[in-house]
Parts: structure tokens; C-alpha cells; sequence
């Protein structure tokens, strides 16, 4: 189910953009808030964020798959400032866009430069969605609005996409303000609020919350 690319390209710039302003302007007290993240505070979920964006601009996108990347990224950014990340954030935000528009469309059908499932274009969806929905753990740590942009579509895009390579339903998803989507060939109905399901999918929220089970859940 990835989006176009054209889509996904500017619509990861713009995300990262936004997550700039989200966190430069963050009091100390705001950045030291315990998050929905077991054990992250919106500091550590940050410098996730920003790990990864900096990991790639700097060509070692290879250290994405070591299952330690989170808490690495965090552990080198602590004790930063919200604006010595944002900073670092912009810098690295601008090699991605560079790498990001010089894609062809062959080369977003083809295998991504490490060893994760799907396609590249997948794999930079997957960027966006993880900066989308960690900025939804600081909004939601510091007691702010989820915002429903054109983050939330590419993270429902690409939670479907990971349940599919997991075999999860069939299911029809109908989801408020979006395009029906079949996964496994269709099936039973989900119906409800598109952030929800990715709440649920990724085990920040309860499958109950739509009559789901765990099998949802992409990290049970």
C-alpha cells in the first residue's frame, strides 16, 4: 500500500519540519516528560527521531537494523538541548531531502540499501511514519492534540504494509476519512479512527479499542 513517492518524499520533508517545531521550543521540564515509551522521556523519544535522520544523512543507514538503535540514539544525544537537536534535525533534514528527490522510480520499487522487508519506497515511508508517530508520543506526554495530517495516511499505509508481511487478517479496513483498504484479500470490517488503529497496531493502545485481538499489535 505505499504512497506514490512524489508523496511520501515531500511529505516526509514536511514532517520533519514539523517535528522541528514541535520540540525547539520545549522547556526543560517538557523535555525531561515521561512519554507513553516505556522508559523515554520526550528528550529520548526525540533523539530517536533525530538519530535516524542523522544516521542516514551520514550514510549508516546500516546501523537502522541493530535492534539497540533506539537506545543508542538516545545515549548519544543526552543531555542536548531541544535546540541542539532540532539544529542537528534541520542539518540532516536537508541530506535526506537531497537523497529523497534524487529517487527514481526504479529504484523506489527496488530493495532498500539494508535488509528490511518490502521496498525502498516502503522503507522511506517507514521514516515518515516513525517521526509521524513519535510526534504523536510528545504531544500526547505533554498533553497536546494529535494532529491528523498527512502523517496519519502514511502511517496507516505503512501499518498495513507490516501486517501484510505478517499474514495478518483478512480485514477491510474503513477507516474514518479514508479510502477502503483489503488486507489479506478482505474480510471482517475495522471500522473507527485511523489514529486508533495505528495505536493499537503498534501497542499504544488496546486492541479492544476496535474489537481487535493482539494479532494487531506489530510488536506483542
Amino acid at each position: 500500500m505505499t504512497l506514490p513517492r512524489e508523496t511520501v518524499v515531500s511529505g516526509l520533508v514536511e514532517e520533519l519540519v514539523g517535528f522541528d517545531a514541535l520540540i525547539r521550543p520545549l522547556r526543560a521540564e517538557e523535555w525531561s516528560t515521561p512519554t507513553r515509551c516505556s522508559g523515554w522521556t520526550v528528550a529520548d523519544v526525540a533523539a530517536h527521531v533525530v538519530g535516524t535522520a542523522a544516521d542516514i544523512a551520514a550514510g549508516r543507514a546500516n546501523l537502522l537494523t541493530e535492534p539497540d538503535r533506539p537506545d543508542r540514539q538516545a545515549q548519544e544525544r543526552a543531555g542536548r538541548s531541544p535546540e541542539e537537536l532540532a539544529d542537528e534535525l534541520v542539518a540532516a533534514g536537508k541530506v535526506l531531502a537531497d537523497i529523497a528527490s534524487g529517487l527514481d522510480d526504479a529504484a523506489w520499487a527496488g530493495p532498500p540499501p539494508v535488509e528490511v522487508p518490502g521496498t525502498l519506497g516502503m522503507a522511506v515511508e517507514g521514516i515518515w511514519y516513525d517521526a509521524y508517530v513519535h510526534a504523536d508520543d510528545i504531544r500526547d506526554a505533554l498533553g497536546r492534540p494529535s494532529e491528523h495530517g498527512p502523517g496519519l495516511r502514511a502511517a496507516v499505509s505503512h501499518v498495513v504494509d507490516l501486517l501484510s508481511d505478517r499474514d495478518w487478517g483478512p480485514a477491510t479496513l474503513r477507516l474514518d476519512g479514508m479510502d477502503p483498504v483489503a488486507v489479506g484479500g478482505g474480510g471482517p470490517e475495522v471500522r473507527g479512527d485511523p489514529l486508533m488503529f495505528v495505536l493499537v497496531a503498534t501497542g499504544r493502545a488496546h486492541p479492544i479499542e476496535l474489537g481487535l485481538d493482539q494479532t494487531v499489535n506489530l510488536y506483542a
